[in-house]
Order: C-alpha cells, then structure tokens, then sequence
C-alpha cells in the first residue's frame, strides 16, 4: 500500500468515526452484551453450537443432492426453482418474472442475498417501483445509503438523524421526533406501498429441502406481509441456505436471535410452504368472502450460486457457507464496534465473516479493501454460533491477497534482507517487516543503544511513516542488548533438576528475549520460588508476527523450527511455560493447521499460559510462601488479553491474584485496541486508540486510576502506556519476589 493509500484510509476512517462511530459502538455493545445475557440462559450453549454446525457441515457436504430434492419438493408444492448461475442471471430471471406480471411496484423483506444481486437497481431500470419494508432498509432506501451492518442494516444512524431524515424527505403536518413515532409513521406508509405491491420478495434465513420450506427470521413482521399480500411472491436465497429437515431448524431458532442481537428469540419467526393457501388481500375488493375467493398465487424460489459452489470446493472458503449471518462477529469485534461495516466491510458483506463471502462472490479485490482490520484476536470464534474459525479464513485471504500483490519499489531489497518463505516481491514493506519482526529484534538488540537512538530521530521517524506506514505518534520499543536466553545462560538455574518438584521450559518470546527481559527474568524467579527447575533454550519465533500478516508458509516454517525446538523437552516430560498469550494460542489453535496433528495435540497438552502454571503448581502443592502477596502489596487495575480469555485461562490470573490477597480491579472492557502490529500502522493509529479509549476511560476512573496497571499481553501493556502515560506490568512481575511495583 502507498503513503496516499494509507493516508486516504485513515481518512476514511477518521470521518467514520466522528460520523458514525457513536451509534455503531452504542448499538454493537448493546447487541453483545445481551448475546452474553442470553446464551447464559442456555442449558447447553456449547452442544447447540456444536449441534448446528454439524447440521450445515451435513447440509454443504450434501448440497448437490439436497438442491436436487428442494427442486422436486418446491415444484410439487406448485412453486418454480430457478437456479441462477450468477447476478446478472439472477436478476434477469426476477426482472421477467415481474415483466409477466405487469409489476409497477415491488415490496422487499430484509434480504442480504438481495443487495449482493443489486436487485434493486436492475428492477429500478426496467420502471419498477421497489420498496424496502424493513425499517432500518428503508431508512437506507430513504436516504440512499448502503447497509453497514448484516442484520441492522441502519446500525450507524442515531434517532435524530433518522427523525431528521424523515421530517425533511416527507415534510410531516408535525415533527418527527420520538421513536415510537418514527416506527408509526413508517409501519402507516409501508402499510401503504406493501397493499398496493404486485410482487413480494423475500430472502430466506433457512430453506428445508424435505418440505420446501421457508424460515424467515425478523423483528417487525414485514417479510409475512411481503410473501403473502400480493399474489405472487419470489424468494431469493443462497444455495448455503438450504438444510435437510425441518426438524433441522430446531437448534438455529435457539441460536439466531441470541447471538445476533442479544434476543431470547426475535420477535418474527414465520414458516412458510410456498406457494401458501392463505388468500391474496384485495384492498379494492374488500367484501368477498376469504372463503369465497379462488386465489392464483406463484412462487419463484431463485437460488443463487454466485461462487458459492466454488467456495464449497476451496477447502479454506468452505467453513464461511455455514456462516447463518447472525452478525455476532461483528459484534464482538472491537473494530468494528468503532467503525461498523461501512469501514469493516466490502461490496455487500460486513464484520469478520465478510472477507471469506466477499473474496468468494465478489473476489479478492473486495475482501482486500478491508481485511486487514481482523487482527486474528479470535473473539469471533467463540461468539460464533456455527463455531467457523474466521480469522483463519481472514488469514487465509489475506495470504492469497499478498500473492498477488505488488510490492512496489522495495522489491529489489527483499531476497537479501529478509529470511522467510514468502515469494519474492510479492508482499509490501510494512507487511514485510512486521511479518519479519524476530530478525529486527535480533538486529535491534545486538546493536542496542545505539538503534534505540537512531529509532527516536525525527528524521527517522518520518521515513519509517512515509515508506513502511508506522506512525510516528506510536512509540517504539526499546531492545535490550542482553537478551534473556543470554542472561540466563550466563546466570543458570537457581534449582536444581534433582531437587525440584517440577521442569518447566520457559519459552522465550521475541518480546520478551529481545525487549522486556525484565518480565522474563520476573517469570524465572517466580517459577523458582515454586520450586521449578527453569531452561531457557533458543527457539525461534512462534509464527504469530508472519501470520498476522498473511505470510503462512513463512509461519508454517516458524511452527516447525519451534516444534523441533521443544520436541525434546515434551520427550523429557518437561512442561512448556509461555508468557505472552498469543505465542500460546499459536501453540493451541494456529498450529492445528501448520503441524501434524500429533505434534500439535502433543504441543497443546504440554504448554501453558505462564499464570496458568503458577495457579496449576499451587493447587498441587507448591510452596507459594515466596511469591509477592497482596499484603503491603499495590493495589491493582488488570486488563486480560483477548486471547486469553478465548483460551479460557484468563481466569487463573484472576485466581492467582485472589489467593494471594490483592485487591483487584478487573477491566470489563475486551479489546486494548493495540493488536500487535495492527496499532503501529499509520492507517489504523487512530482506530487504534478509538478502540483503547473505552479501556483507558475505565483505567481513568476515581477507582482506578491510582492503582498499578497490570496487562498480560505485550499489545495490552504498550497500549495502555500509550493511553494512559503510566507504565503496565505483567502479572509475573506483580508475584516477582523481588518485585517493588507500586
């Protein structure tokens, strides 16, 4: 990406925050927090899950046949299939279906599939009159804007701006100003437009291929109008939507609502076997009898395919057609909630998912406009109620964008400088060099201070911002000469292997070796003070910074060179400690698919987070008389890392600190902002600091800002100094026997 690329994205983004920002981050915190609410519910959270995926895993791995018998159940209903190959196909069939009708206006429920046809605008061109009956649709139709959200499609507008809209587009005899009133005078004139409607379309959240039929998921009840007030009724749909039974619908209904806006179950679920007996309402001749009438209703379901059969054939695509569209990813994730979809989003598709929908229906050029505002946290996954790995889909499209891309004028420098598996020229500089972080610390750390120094010159800053992106209001990190493999082979081991109750192989991380060897050195003395015979042995980088840059073979060949490195350790029964969390969710998510899966199942069962093994090795009897208490101890403000909690071990942080007597204020806030790499780039600085501003407003706080900052990630930690302009400390540092944190 160019220096105007990035500066017109920052600018994009700026504007959408100041714009747009406050509702969408209202809106999507309101949204998850009542997703947590109402899964909480839930017997069984975890087994419904599970139970819908293996549903849509069923139904993809089927779908060929399952297409063949929806065509033969909706045909034997009375209803037409059409299979359309792509949108321009589909939308030639919708057009004449509405030619032979004579159709002056058509009404729409809520349809995602519907704005990736842009059907609106090839019916507009033939002199249809089309109509958005869902509210917040019609606001967009209304003040011709495009959805910025899957299922709240408005998500980014207040309450004054759409009372605004209204009052200066209709001109009411009073003012708008109220909800209740803008949802009256909407509900009176879609009222209006839907019993005047020749034709009806509807999307459909789910199609069984047993019985043909449609389940419609909403909260306002417009798509029952849409299919049965006017005779004749087109469902668009894609070819992912379909499932073998009606009795297949069952977990969904439990999951949809909870996970996409916090609902028990929406307010509209209609079940529909079209074409439907009900009779056609005829305004204009009210007094027949329904008993009397002898209706012709047509049914039109047009299925879509759009690279959808493609997708199911990519083994790294297929995971996004069980996708059910809840919008939970995007709720859950922290970018998001600050800019919404009109920034997190492509053509028609928004939040974490997009980029495999996008990269599958419209191609990669779409996905790569915003890719790479998913850090990979993986918040989404255990928000996502069919249980798709998002970010590895994110990855995945993000490695296939970087080989096709151009890497612009630096091309040249690459084979010589930079050490890894990625084909040459085919990555731009700033993706490059994070990509290869552990080769600068290693050059950082051996000429220290000296680089330190020549990092903080103004003209140096400035040219790192114009040619590789990073900002110059972001401070750099200082490498340590000494390193902490360094340091403790010089020092050695404190207890012995005969006299110790447990051996622990402290992995040394590229931050932790290269920059804050102090929390290193804090985590040996805490494991020896339990007891613990420590090793320190050189291994490489876990593969995370390739990674979060879409460079896979290179991450590939880290994962390797790190499982080699502790292959021996795990022989001698040794326990793997790792410090920073997302070197440990590598370990226990990310190498699922970069080793052999007994080297990874062997890796996940030996390591753990580095708290994790403290609470493990008291509950086990450790001594943890040694360890710094509470008692005369700071009082604490602590921030988890997102990865943590994903992983679940956040908790024996939380633990540890209990039993050991702190007072701790823990941070209810999820995402820092800072994500690695994702917070030094210039075009994402300001997002960055969006996001952390929810966090350092708790941190602000009369309660908490006297109190010591503690963070578990290296992100979280530079982040919240940056926030705050106060130091953060790692836990282990906090239980350092020689600790004198305050």
């Amino acid at each position: 990406m160019s220096g105007n690329a990035r500066e017109q994205k920052a600018d994009h983004i700026r504007h959408l925050l100041e714009t747009e920002g406050d509702a969408v981050e209202a809106n999507t915190l309101g949204f998850n927090d009542g997703r947590y609410e109402s899964v909480a519910d839930l017997e069984d959270y975890e087994g419904l899950k599970s139970e819908a995926r293996a549903i849509k895993e069923d139904a993809i791995e089927r779908l060929p046949a399952l297409i063949d018998e929806l065509t033969e159940t909706v045909e034997a209903n009375g209803g037409t299939v059409y299979i359309a190959d792509d949108a321009a196909d589909a939308n030639r069939y919708i057009r004449e279906v509405a030619s032979e009708k004579e159709a002056e206006r058509l009404v729409k429920s809520k349809s995602m599939t519907s704005e990736e046809l842009e059907v609106n605008e090839a019916l507009e061109a033939d002199g249809v009159d089309v109509v958005e009956t869902d509210l917040g649709e019609w606001v967009l139709q209304v003040a011709d804007e495009a959805p910025s959200h899957i299922v709240a499609p408005a998500i980014h507008k207040s309450r004054e701006e759409i009372a605004r809209l209204f009052n200066e587009q209709f001109d009411p005899d009073e003012p708008l100003e109220t909800a209740e009133e803008l949802t009256m005078f909407a509900r009176d004139r879609l009222g209006e437009l839907i019993r005047e409607a020749d034709v009806g379309m509807t999307g459909a959240n789910f199609i069984t291929a047993d019985s043909g039929s449609l389940m419609l998921v909403t909260s306002e009840g417009n798509a029952r109008k849409s299919a049965v007030v006017p005779d004749t009724h087109v469902a668009v749909a894609g070819v992912e939507k379909i499932v073998p039974s009606v009795e297949d619908l069952a977990p969904f209904i439990e999951l949809i609502g909870r996970s996409g806006t916090g609902q028990d179950i929406t307010s509209y679920i209609s079940l529909l076997t079209p074409p439907v007996d009900s009779p056609v309402v005829d305004i204009d001749d009210p007094d027949v009898a329904f008993a009397d009438r002898d209706d012709d209703r047509d049914f039109h379901l047009v299925l879509i395919d759009n690279g959808r059969m493609a997708m199911r054939e990519d083994d790294q695509l297929k995971e996004t057609l069980y996708c059910i569209r809840c919008s939970a990813c995007a709720n859950t994730c922290g970018n998001f909630q600050s800019v919404g979809g009109h920034a997190f989003g492509g053509e028609t598709y928004t939040g974490g998912i997009a980029t495999g929908w996008e990269a599958g229906v419209h191609g990669q050029d779409s996905a790569a406009e915003f890719n790479d505002l998913c850090t990979g946290c993986s918040r989404c996954v255990e928000a996502c109620p069919v249980e798709i790995d998002i970010p590895w889909i994110n990855t995945v499209v993000r490695d296939r964008i970087n080989r096709d891309g151009d890497a612009g004028r630096f091309e040249f420098v690459y084979d010589e400088l930079v050490p890894d598996e990625e084909a040459t020229g085919s990555i731009g500089l700033q993706k490059r060099l994070f990509g290869n972080y552990e080769t600068l610390a290693k050059l950082g750390s051996a000429t220290a201070p000296l680089s330190n120094w020549t990092a903080g010159l103004e003209p140096v800053r400035s040219l790192l911002e114009r040619t590789a992106g990073i900002d110059r209001r972001r401070a750099l990190p200082a490498f340590e000469r000494e390193t902490l493999v360094d340091w403790f082979e010089a020092r050695g081991p404190r207890v012995s292997a005969a006299d110790a109750e447990r051996e622990a192989v402290l992995y040394p991380d590229t931050y932790t070796n290269y920059i804050d060897v102090d929390r290193g050195k804090a985590a040996v003395r805490v494991l020896e003070a339990m007891d613990v015979h420590v090793r320190i042995p050189a291994v490489s980088e876990s593969g995370r910074a390739p990674l979060s840059q879409g460079m896979i073979a290179t991450a590939d060949a880290k994962a390797s060179r790190v499982y080699a490195a502790l292959a021996e350790h795990l022989d001698a029964g040794r326990d793997i400690v790792v410090i920073e969390p997302s070197d440990l969710a590598m370990f226990h998510r990310e190498y699922e698919k970069l080793l052999p899966e007994a080297s990874f199942e062997r890796l996940r069962a030996g390591s753990y987070e580095v708290i994790e093994y403290v609470y493990g090795c008291l509950e086990n009897g450790a001594n943890g008389a040694r360890l710094r208490t509470g008692d005369g101890g700071p009082a604490i403000a602590y921030h988890s890392h997102c990865q943590q909690r994903t992983m679940g071990v956040d908790r024996y942080t939380r633990a540890v600190f209990e039993a050991l007597n702190y007072d701790v204020l823990e941070s209810d806030v999820e995402c820092c902002g800072m994500a690695g790499s994702f917070g030094y780039k210039q075009e994402y600085y300001e997002l960055s600091m969006d996001v952390g501003d929810r966090l350092a407003e708790q941190f602000s706080a009369p309660e908490a800002k006297n109190r010591l900052v503690v963070a578990s990630g290296t992100s979280c930690e530079d982040q919240l100094e940056d926030l705050l302009e106060r130091d953060a400390s790692h836990p282990v540092e906090v239980l350092d026997p020689r600790s004198r944190l305050r």
